[in-house]
């Protein structure tokens, strides 16, 4: 049986070929996607800002440890591209990096 681990991903991009009426959604939903509501989840967090140039996904990924952070990230951007796509934005560059966060050393500090 094969040993699973949960990857932290970030999936960057750009905005792309948005229609008016993507931008005015997007305008209109600004608010509920800035950093302050960005979280690590399945499903993904979406952020971007006003000025429409870029965005950021947070994805949580849980898949075997062997295939390691390259799988995550290729499924962290797969699952962005099938949002945006549904969603109907226009968009290009993405890119993503991972972390494990199962090997992820914490230093703490002593008292």
């Amino acid at each position: 049986m094969a040993t699973e681990h949960t990857y932290r991903v970030i999936v960057r991009g750009t905005w792309d070929g948005l229609t008016e009426e993507a931008r005015a959604r997007l305008l209109a939903e600004a608010d509920d996607h800035g950093l302050a509501q960005l979280r690590f989840t399945p499903e993904g967090s979406l952020a971007y800002d006003r000025s429409l140039t870029s965005f950021t996904y947070r994805y949580v990924i849980v898949s075997d440890a062997a295939d390691g952070e390259e799988l995550a990230a290729a499924l962290a951007e797969e699952k962005a591209e099938q949002a945006l796509r549904a969603a109907g934005l226009g968009h290009r560059g993405l890119r993503s990096s991972a972390t494990d966060m199962d090997t992820m050393k914490v230093n703490r500090k002593r008292r």
